[in-house]
């Protein structure tokens, strides 16, 4: 499988705006994956996948978000993040 388009999701993220790039992804790829750190961040992710939601449902498609942990590297520092894959219902 291809490798997954990874949106990055900050506490100051603007949930419309990446629910825009999600959705635009799923629909050229199939699939997605947000990745948050922090609360806040995780918050905004989680806003994101539902506004997406009701972008696709016009043209049939259901999204469902998968959560998982990913360990990252930030500036030589390992963080756990959150990530979120997100694609269609089947």
């Amino acid at each position: 499988m291809a490798e997954l388009e990874i949106l990055k999701v900050a506490a100051n993220s603007k949930p419309i705006a990446v629910a825009g790039a999600l959705a635009a992804i799923i629909r050229d790829k199939g699939q997605a994956e947000l990745q948050a750190i922090g609360a806040g961040a995780v918050n905004q992710a989680v806003k994101a996948v539902a506004i997406a939601r009701g972008y696709v449902a016009p043209s049939g498609v259901d999204l469902v978000c998968v959560p998982a942990f990913s360990d990252v590297s930030i500036e030589g520092e390992e963080r756990t993040a959150i990530k979120f894959v997100v694609k269609p219902k089947p």
